[in-house]
């Protein structure tokens, strides 16, 4: 393959993306991402920061029409934007609304009231012009499409290329893993599009899933419910277990859903039953990472066990286990404790950096994580191990906990229930709420900086 088409889409006249003002077709949008790439300098990099879903995807079309690399951030602080600026000179931001970018070259998206027709290449718009046989833009299969940033959960954000024949097979891979090569949905995502998840599961499923998405990315539960609502049927909400967590508690009557989808995060199969219950769709998780893609998929209810998308290998080396295969880019060893199974099956038991040790007895993150969110009243919380030890030399696990009429002491108590004493938090800390990011993560730099607040400090 020396090229692969910019989408999937046969029928320039089909729906690519639903807005406020009603769709938008995939000969529109190419028309659209043609007119803006006349207006992007000469540059290598273009730091695509726009909040509408639908102009991220025109900005990131024009891009590869430009022969441009689309950088891609988990964080827009300006932290993160002096690194950028420091690593890819030249870059220039496309922005769509009020957005810091402190000195960097900036290009406001511009109106593209444009006569689209010009280049509705095969869809016969023009007087008395027969139809011919549509084709999409080629884009070059070896081109760095995008470099999309980890998320520092564990550390520091690090650059992950992605090339755009691995682009291309993930979100063919994906629409196949989901059924939905057979049946696009119209897609709603609450993730922002230039997070990994996001990108994936919202914009590449739309451009080589054949499918359409809703532009916004609402959050509240009744900006989701308004979002699903302007989308026809079939649906796929595409979101996270905070998300989720939050649009259910809100009681609010939800349009028709026909699929859910779910990453980011552990998903309890009670949320997971309790989602399926009230909107009558499956619930599917996606299991991947930045540096690997999305790799597998599994229905919550049905069972631990994930199923790899097509054409993923994992492989065992070491004491380590390696993505490799279709849509990753090369060799990926993956930080999680992964059991390999028949018939491209795996369980997965936690991540290494989760792994915690003390006086010879060992757990896990995630399972203490899962036991404080089932202590009833509970709303949110975390366990944290600090980088630094306590004065008395021995680094301590703390929790930090968001639960309402709750006092710290009845939450240790009733975690005394569910863990072992060793692993109790010392400190627990009710804080009003966590520092989740825009995906419901809770980026450890974050979280080192309300450790040093509230016990380092305190």
């Amino acid at each position: 393959m020396t090229s692969a088409p910019l989408l999937a889409h046969k029928d320039p006249e089909a729906v690519f993306a639903w807005r406020p003002d009603g769709p938008v077709s995939v000969g529109e949008y190419l028309a659209d991402a043609a007119a803006l790439a006349g207006q992007l300098p000469a540059t290598g990099y273009l730091l695509n920061l726009c909040h509408d879903r639908y102009r991220f995807a025109v900005g990131f079309a024009a891009g590869l029409l430009r022969g441009m690399t689309s950088l891609q951030p988990s964080s827009q602080s300006a932290e993160t934007l002096r690194r950028l600026q420091a690593d890819y000179p030249g870059l220039v931001c496309l922005c769509d609304g009020d957005t810091e970018t402190l000195d960097l070259p900036c290009l406001d998206f511009p109106d593209l009231a444009v006569p689209r027709g010009e280049f509705l290449q095969g869809a016969g718009n023009r007087k008395n012009e027969p139809k011919t046989e549509f084709s999409a833009p080629q884009i070059p299969a070896d081109h760095v499409a995008a470099i999309l940033f980890t998320s520092g959960s564990t550390g520091l954000p690090q650059a992950q290329p992605k090339t755009w024949k691995k682009l291309v097979q993930n979100g063919r891979a994906e629409a196949i893993a989901l059924g939905l090569d057979r049946q696009p949905h119209a897609i709603v995502g609450t993730v922002p599009v230039q997070h990994s998840y996001g990108f994936e599961s919202t914009f590449l499923l739309a451009l080589h899933g054949g499918g359409a998405f809703w532009a916004g990315k609402p959050f509240f539960p009744q900006d989701i419910a308004t979002a699903l609502d302007a989308v026809p049927q079939p649906r796929l909400l595409v979101t996270t277990p905070f998300h989720l967590s939050t649009l259910l508690a809100a009681g609010l009557d939800l349009p028709p859903v026909d699929l859910l989808l779910s990453a980011t995060a552990p998903l309890s199969t009670t949320l997971a039953a309790e989602a399926e219950a009230r909107t009558g769709a499956p619930l599917l998780e996606i299991y991947g990472s930045t540096e690997s893609g999305q790799l597998a998929s599994r229905r919550t209810t049905d069972g631990p066990v994930w199923t790899l998308l097509p054409g993923v290998r994992l492989e065992t080396e070491d004491d380590r286990t390696i993505a490799c295969g279709n849509h990753v880019e090369g060799r990926v060893a993956l930080s999680d404790l992964i059991e390999l199974l028949p018939e491209h099956r795996f369980l997965l038991h936690g991540r290494h950096a989760d792994l915690i040790n003390i006086a010879g007895k060992r757990t896990s993150l995630a399972y203490l994580n899962h036991q404080l969110g089932a202590v009833p009243g509970v709303i949110d919380g975390t366990f944290f191990l600090p980088d630094e030890a306590g004065p008395d030399g021995i680094t301590r696990l703390t929790a930090f906990v968001v639960a309402p009429g709750l006092s710290a002491r009845q939450v240790t108590v009733a975690l005394r229930e569910r863990i072992d004493a060793i692993f109790l938090p010392r400190p627990l800390v009710l804080v009003d709420e966590l520092p989740r990011n825009s995906t419901g993560k809770l980026p450890r730099g974050e979280l080192q900086a309300l450790y040093a607040e509230k016990v380092s400090h305190g």
